[in-house]
């Protein structure tokens, strides 16, 4: 077979050769997206009169039908057409003729590429936005369901202060708002369009690169033609973003999985999250917690992997470039999955609130307000320290909590104690102490929720109206 760029050449590529240099295995993934950019930018030729309205309209009406084959599953990719432009430019051709060679008139593979994957990863976005909007949803259910729920803080993975579970909860709220705002500003990013660029130094056909932009719903091109073929930086900060996603999933499937032990007893995850043992038949492993966790390392070793292609690459488009897409499909993939899974999991989580509070009341997580007592009575705080350190050393030794001594055993620590001490010691007490903004207290807690929830209402609006940008219509 004939290489539509083989003009140049005297002997066929070597089949180890193909075989080893072909991409279409995998970027047949950006089948519609290189529909897409065709559409408009044969519409933009026509525009221009680079080419004429008949050949456009019949560029046009080829390019629907092979978008058809596609959504049908009926388009056979070859190897032989190295990648999936050469693929889809060569179906046209058998499909009407010479004139489909007329498409890649004003553009290269090369920015042809590069506007494929801006128009994949735009979509992505949007869909990533949306369901981190979701798993906070689930999440501020559960923290409204559990606003008086009682559970130990950790610190180095020791029990420190008492906290509501809904604040616990509302800490992830938090950092996957962070992930959203993070996409969000990516996307100004990606919305830009490389393509009129070339293969690096432009066309000296008369195009006009922001009506391609405006068909494709880009807020602008790429001011530089080397700049928009040969930098992948939208990618890596996709990369980025993801790879920080993974880590706010996987420290919460962390605690999910410690808190689903035995040991601690905390929550139980419903069994549709869950599976068996092979040979334990009592066995219940939170293995999407697990898995999630496991697969945060290959999310990293995609954003490493890209990082160490571009290091050194010189000025414009190299063939190492072509490693740029395995690693983001697979991203987005893993990506997808994850959090498809998460909110379901989260919403039908069971949370034991009886072991939470028998937690609770056997540590000493209540020593920090015995310390601000003593404070409150004019002792320096530091003298305070050491009294409570030594108290609780004391109850160590004697098998006691601190709400379980006499207001005697206080005093032989300090004679600064008095009655009130045991109403300081009272979980509800000790969380809602800490009432200033941010802190555990339920009124910051219930201020946070709502605060989040009028958050997702922005959220929302602003999916809704990315999203018909986004998924810009290949008609055109």
């Amino acid at each position: 077979m004939s290489k539509l760029w083989g003009g140049r050449f005297t002997k066929k590529t070597d089949q180890l050769v193909e075989e080893y240099t072909a991409s279409i295995t995998f970027d047949k993934e950006l089948a519609v997206e290189d529909i897409q950019g065709s559409m408009a930018h044969v519409s933009m030729l026509g525009k221009c009169g680079v080419l004429p309205a008949e050949d456009v309209d019949t560029i046009k009406n080829g390019l629907q039908q092979v978008l058809g084959m596609i959504e049908r599953g009926e388009l056979e990719y070859t190897i032989a057409n190295e990648d999936i432009h050469m693929n889809i430019e060569k179906t046209l051709i058998d499909l009407i003729g010479p004139v489909g060679g007329k498409l890649h008139t004003g553009r290269s593979r090369n920015d042809q590429v590069a506007t494929d994957m801006h128009l994949y990863l735009r979509k992505r976005v949007v869909e990533f936005v949306g369901l981190l909007q979701k798993l906070q949803e689930a999440l501020i259910t559960q923290a409204k369901a559990n606003i008086d729920t009682i559970v130990p803080g950790y610190t180095h993975l020791q029990r420190a202060q008492p906290i509501l579970l809904a604040h616990h909860l509302m800490a992830y709220v938090s950092m996957f708002g962070r992930d959203i705002e993070r996409l969000q500003d990516s996307y100004k990013r990606i919305n830009v369009l490389p393509l009129g660029a070339g293969a690096l130094a432009g066309t000296t056909f008369a195009i006009d690169r922001h009506y391609t932009a405006e068909l494709l719903g880009f807020d602008g091109v790429y001011e530089n033609s080397l700049d928009a073929v040969s930098d992948r930086d939208f990618i890596v900060e996709f990369l980025s973003n993801a790879s920080m996603i993974m880590v706010h999933l996987s420290r919460l499937c962390e605690e999910m999985v410690l808190w689903m032990s035995t040991e601690f007893g905390f929550i139980e995850l419903d069994d549709a999250f869950c599976t068996g043992s092979s040979i334990m038949p009592q066995k219940k492993n939170p293995d999407v917690a697990e898995l999630v966790r496991g697969k945060t390392g290959r999310v990293y070793g995609n954003l490493f992997g890209l990082l160490t292609v571009l290091k050194s690459l010189p000025l414009a488009y190299n063939k190492d470039m072509q490693e740029d897409k395995e690693g983001m499909f697979d991203t987005v993939r893993t990506l997808q999955g994850a959090l498809q899974l998460f909110a379901p999991m989260v919403a039908t989580m069971k949370v034991n609130q009886g072991r939470m509070r028998q937690a609770v009341n056997q540590d000493f997580s209540n020593a920090t307000d015995i310390a601000d007592f003593l404070v409150n009575k004019g002792m320096p705080f530091r003298e305070a320290h050491e009294v409570i350190g030594k108290t609780v050393l004391y109850c160590i030794q004697n098998g006691k909590f601190l709400l379980d001594l006499t207001l005697d055993e206080f005093k032989q620590f300090s004679e600064l104690f008095d009655d009130r001490i045991y109403a300081v010691l009272q979980p509800e007490q000790v969380v809602n102490a800490r009432n200033v903004y941010g802190g555990t207290a339920t009124p910051q807690v219930t201020a946070a929720i709502t605060r989040a929830e009028a958050k997702l209402t922005e959220t929302a609006a602003w999916v809704e109206s990315y999203h018909a940008k986004a998924n810009q219509t290949v008609s055109l």
